[in-house]
């Protein structure tokens, strides 16, 4: 249980009459009451707003949002992708689906430029600089990133390896011999992989230094890591939004390459002949 339920559990006993009402329908429908105001949530139960926000703060938030912020963490963390479906009419509403979309990843970026500490960023440009090796890991749905991220710092750095569920073997084989001076960078957001968790865990028992991108303070990759670079991620459907979080490995890939311009350069210059040579790219001519 989560620890909110459990806070709303304990103190079950010392609710007025019209609070227990609020409790037991968040008991049974919490996937539901994240997306409610107050007044729309005090009018499902029988109550007033005022009982609502009163609720709120009994449990220990300052205010109605607060806690409003807490139950969406906690279906974020919890629900099934079936539920995650079920929710999508709360979130999306009557409104133009592709609007409403965008308009949610458009929030998320801001959220993320405001949540994302400078000197925590500088600190990981730093660490991977340092880095002897750099080990990559992100599974389930945050594998794209991580193939992306490993993909461009192929291009920055000598010594990259992409940690993967794909490559035949266990993803702890992949970083057997991980230790001091290297660096390991996780990639995980709800609902979080347990393979990444356990990725990150080994890879600091050996020594190696740790850098998360995850959304929040509680994601189990964050207590462990040594920088935290957070980046917000949104529930939409069975789906998350990683726009953010993509943004903010773009900024890392450009912060990185303006360091090691040299290097770079010469590695694209290889590239570049590479490519040309085998007709990777389509020739559309002057524009």
């Amino acid at each position: 249980m989560s620890s909110l339920l459990h806070t709303i559990e304990e103190k079950m006993g010392q609710f007025s009459k019209g609070q227990k009402k609020i409790a037991r329908y968040i008991f049974e429908n919490y996937d539901k009451a994240a997306f409610m105001t107050a007044s729309k949530l005090g009018r499902e139960v029988g109550v007033s707003e005022s009982t609502v926000v009163r609720f709120a703060m009994e449990v220990g938030f300052e205010g109605y949002p607060q806690f409003q912020r807490s139950l969406k963490e906690l279906i974020k963390r919890n629900l099934s992708a079936v539920q995650r479906m079920r929710v999508t009419s709360e979130q999306i509403g009557d409104r133009d689906v592709l609007s409403r979309v965008l308009e949610l990843d458009v929030a998320t970026v801001r959220k993320t430029e405001q949540a994302v500490s400078s000197e925590d960023f500088n600190r990981a440009v730093e660490t991977l600089l340092e880095a002897r090796r750099i080990y990559i890991v992100g599974m389930r749905g945050a594998s794209s990133l991580s193939s992306f991220t490993a993909y461009y710092f192929n291009m920055i750095f000598e010594n990259v390896h992409l940690v993967s569920e794909d490559k035949g073997s266990d993803v702890f084989e992949q970083i057997v011999r991980i230790g001091e001076g290297d660096v390991i960078l996780g990639i995980s957001f709800p609902r979080y992989s347990k393979k990444t968790v356990r990725a990150l865990t080994c890879a600091a028992k050996s020594g190696a230094k740790v850098i998360s991108i995850t959304d929040s303070e509680k994601s189990p990759i964050a207590a462990m890591a040594d920088t935290v670079l957070y980046a917000k991620s949104e529930m939409i459907s069975f789906v998350d939004s990683l726009v953010a979080p993509l943004s903010l490995i773009n900024a890392l890939i450009v912060a990185l390459g303006q360091r090691k311009q040299t290097e770079v350069f010469a590695t694209l210059g290889k590239l570049e002949a590479m490519w040309n040579e085998d007709q990777v790219y389509e020739n559309i001519g002057e524009v």
